[in-house]
């Protein structure tokens, strides 16, 4: 063999005669895309991914199987090599039937990889369960306990009976690291880089979470007495103890960021001056301002914004709500201030609500719970007017109310009942019908034409070239704490490769998934849901501490074993799922016909899964050619092509059970070694 010198990307790579493009390329650090070849046996040429341009060459070379020539110039990342590989990626995607990412996972606003933590918590290993979690949210006990959890509504579990308590088993892990020895990640080297965050809640406590681990110096600026924004003081502590907000926090502090409370922006320091100190500013304030119920009235004194009413009693208040009170709202913010102002003793407390129970957007578990506490529900009803005697609220008039037809959101509008009213007696009322942005300090930010700051939704920057903005201050405002944190991850990323020079805009991640229906998981056992332990009406409802138990060990590895593992076990080395990511494609104008999900046991150790083949021959000639086999065979022609084991022997099973380099060579997740 002789020496040969090729270019590729511009790159001067030296090689041998015999070699093909593939071989001198990757060891030269430069990778072209394949998933059907392996040093391990012969190259193929099936997947048509790895092709590359040659000048002078009319037509792509496949570099997996194309000798390298002396003073070739290769591109491999040209316009046509890109479209080529990306209609490739779409026709192997749109025939692809397998979950990359369980319907979990994909509802997460964090993209938590609940599948993951569960299966450990199933294992024993509590802490991987933590390290998985806070690979996207640094505030798992906190989070656990407050969160509406989307994942579980679509969990597909609730075909078998009821979706798995994800939220709680979040809780019940993220609460065993704080008790014992917690997981604390690595930080990288310093980078000398400043980022100021200004909001100490759940969006800017994340972002320095990850912006500290990348080795940025982060100092967050917070106008309240202590961190943790509406985890704090927007949520009662009889559902989110403050002292565990405070161990949290603590231990992002413990990367290094720094803290500073009771600054105002514009008051304490200004906006100018943080941006000059610092080489990004974050913009994460959140949405502190009780919106208005814009009816006669509400100037009266013992009218309460709920955001308000609830931050008094955090900050140890006790507001004067007297001994009647009627919460206007139908969300979980209504549910906590109605159950807060039960504990506060008021003796007649009422949600006004203008639509139906089955319409409110609040979680089911706090309007039962409220209920069982003695909140009475008012239905279909709406405040008309607020009364009030010598400036003090007396009475609220309620409009009554019917539902029309379906609004934009698709829920049925309400509409008033000509000429129906009714009245309650009470001392108060509390209007917990939505939060506004107070931008005051901010001015220089260009607004949306909801008043709130506007940011790119990619690259989260705002009109200041310098300062990004994230969570419920911007775009469409207030949002569940969750979709805070998963902002605050991702911005932390764009900011990471801002202050490395290269902007990079935040780009949602492309998935295959399944549809599944009830009589695909007619054959599951049926496993009821594990109910979480706590204190009776009677009892909780006289006090702030924290009602629930938690789940004991066994508690917990019993409803964690509940999941029916949706994701692909493969995902995290699934060749195909990375290339289909490194490029921006479109399954979907390519639709058809789909081979459905398959799986065959036959070989006992290996389960093969027909749908998540893509036919690249990779098991076959790995059984041929390394194993020495020829166990694995392509059965059938054109698109019903599938791979099938031969048993020509009783040995056979033995042999795969020793072997399994099919499963190893494997591009996707169609091979799974069972236990």
């Amino acid at each position: 063999m002789s020496e040969i010198r090729i270019t590729v990307n511009g790159k001067e790579c030296i090689g041998q005669t015999g070699e093909t493009i593939l071989e001198i390329a990757e060891r030269n650090g430069i990778e072209i895309p394949t998933l059907c070849h392996n040093e391990n046996v012969k190259y193929y040429g099936a997947c048509g991914m790895c092709v590359v341009e040659a000048k002078g060459v009319p037509k792509l070379l496949r570099s997996c199987s194309t000798l390298a020539q002396d003073g070739q110039e290769i591109n491999t990342e040209s316009e046509r090599v890109i479209q080529t590989r990306k209609i490739a990626l779409e026709l192997l995607m749109s025939d692809h039937d397998g979950d990359c990412r369980g319907p979990c996972v994909l509802n997460c606003p964090a993209g938590t990889d609940c599948q993951g933590y569960i299966k450990h918590i199933a294992n024993g290993d509590y802490r991987k369960a933590v390290e998985l979690t806070k690979e996207t949210n640094p505030l798992p006990a906190s989070i656990g306990r407050v969160c509406p959890h989307p994942c579980e509504k679509a969990c597909r579990r609730k075909m078998v009976e009821e979706p798995i308590s994800i939220a709680f088993l979040k809780y019940f892990a993220a609460d065993k690291d704080l008790e014992g020895d917690t997981f604390v990640p690595q930080c990288d080297a310093p980078t000398g880089k400043k980022v100021a965050i200004i909001g100490g809640g759940p969006a800017g406590l994340t972002t320095a979470y990850y912006l500290a681990i990348k080795g940025h110096t982060c100092t967050i600026y917070d106008m309240m007495p202590k961190m943790g924004g509406m985890l704090r003081y927007g949520i009662p502590e009889y559902r989110l103890p403050k002292k565990i907000v405070d161990r949290e926090v603590e231990n992002i502090e413990n990367l290094g960021v720094v803290m500073k409370n009771n600054v105002k922006i514009g008051k304490d320091i200004s906006f100018e001056e943080i941006k000059n100190d610092n080489d990004a500013v974050v913009v994460a304030i959140g949405a502190w301002t009780s919106s208005s119920t814009r009816c006669k009235g509400e100037e009266l004194d013992g009218v309460f914004g709920g955001i308000d009413m609830l931050e008094k009693v955090a900050l140890g208040e006790k507001p004067e709500i007297g001994d009647r009170t009627v919460i206007v709202g139908g969300g979980n913010t209504a549910m906590d201030c109605c159950r807060t102002a039960v504990r506060l003793g008021a003796k007649e407390v009422y949600v006004v609500y203008r639509r139906t129970m089955d319409e409110m957007p609040a979680e089911q578990l706090e309007i039962d719970e409220a209920m069982e506490e003695g909140v009475v529900f008012k239905f279909l009803r709406n405040p008309a007017e607020i009364i009030g005697e010598n400036g003090k609220v007396s009475e609220v008039k309620l409009q009554v109310m019917e539902l029309g037809e379906p609004d934009v959101s698709g829920r049925r509008s309400p509409k008033p009942v000509e000429g129906e009213f009714e009245t309650l007696k009470v001392d108060s009322v509390i209007a917990a019908i939505g939060q506004k942005v107070n931008v005051s300090g901010f001015e220089s930010l260009e607004l949306n034409k909801r008043g709130i700051i506007a940011a790119d939704e990619k690259t989260f920057l705002t009109s200041d070239p310098k300062v990004f903005a994230i969570g419920d201050a911007t775009n469409r405002g207030a949002d569940i704490a969750i979709a805070a944190i998963g902002e605050g991850n991702k911005a932390a990323a764009v900011i990471d490769s801002f202050l490395k020079g290269a902007t990079v805009g935040y780009r949602k991640p492309y998935f295959s998934e399944r549809e599944v229906t009830p009589e695909m998981l007619s054959d599951r056992e049926k496993m009821p849901r594990t109910k979480m332990r706590g204190k009776s009406p009677e009892e909780r409802k006289t006090n702030f501490e924290e009602y629930n138990f938690g789940f004991s060990e066994e508690e917990a590895k019993r409803e964690a074993s509940r999941c029916l593992e949706c994701g692909c076990h493969d995902y995290y080395e699934c060749s195909l799922i990375r290339h289909a990511n490194r490029y921006e494609i479109d399954p979907s104008r390519l639709e058809g016909d789909k081979r459905q999900e398959t799986s065959e046991k036959d070989l006992v150790c290996i389960e093969r899964n027909d749908g998540k083949c893509i036919l690249c021959g990779l098991c076959v000639r790995t059984c041929d050619e390394v194993a020495k086999q020829g166990i694995l065979g392509l059965v059938g022609r054109g698109f019903t092509t599938v791979v099938k084991p031969e048993f020509r022997n009783v040995n056979t099973i033995e042999i795969c059970k020793t072997c399994k380099k099919c499963v190893e060579a494997c591009p996707t997740g169609a091979l799974k070694i069972l236990e």
